[in-house]
């Protein structure tokens, strides 16, 4: 059943919806980097504390119905800055999940799920996370923001294959 739901999803995402390469709507093919350098390298070094998983309406519709929608996670850091982790088409250079400052968000992101990290995973292994091809179908912002969301913590992942906990 979920395959049907998927199908129909990506069927009438493909009759025309787009998600923009932006955070909150009128995307543009340019790139504007907030951060680059060593402040980048340190961005993505950062532990996260709180990861949001959201979502918003596609670029051009004030309503969202399950995958006719837009997602991706809200990362918080211990300083208490926000940074989005998303993922699209043609989002990035090199990889299409891209980590843009969440003040760049608009109103219409709402939150649908919570997840305390402890600063165990960094903003870079949620980057991994969410992958770096961009597929329509299989390789979605939903299934990047789901694998972000569910990925084991390091901790957690070499206890259950070592057994040392």
């Amino acid at each position: 059943m979920s395959s049907c739901i998927t199908l129909l999803c990506a069927l009438l995402l493909l009759l025309g919806l787009s998600v923009e390469a932006s955070s909150g709507g009128g995307g543009t093919t340019s790139f504007s980097y907030d951060l680059s350098g060593p402040a980048l390298l340190a961005l993505l070094n950062s532990p996260v504390h709180l990861a949001e998983r959201m979502k918003r309406p596609l670029d051009g519709f004030s309503w969202q119905r399950g995958c006719l929608s837009h997602s991706g996670v809200r990362v918080t850091l211990a300083d208490g800055s926000q940074w989005l982790v998303h993922k699209g088409d043609k989002f990035g250079i090199s990889s299409q999940t891209v980590v843009v400052d969440a003040r760049h968000m608009s109103d219409a992101w709402e939150v649908f799920e919570k997840k305390d990290f402890n600063g165990e995973d960094t903003v870079s292994d949620f980057v991994e996370a969410g992958g770096t091809d961009y597929t329509l179908v299989f390789n979605n912002c939903h299934a990047a923001s789901l694998n972000m969301m569910e990925k084991e913590s390091k901790r957690s992942w070499w206890c259950t294959r070592l057994a040392c906990c």
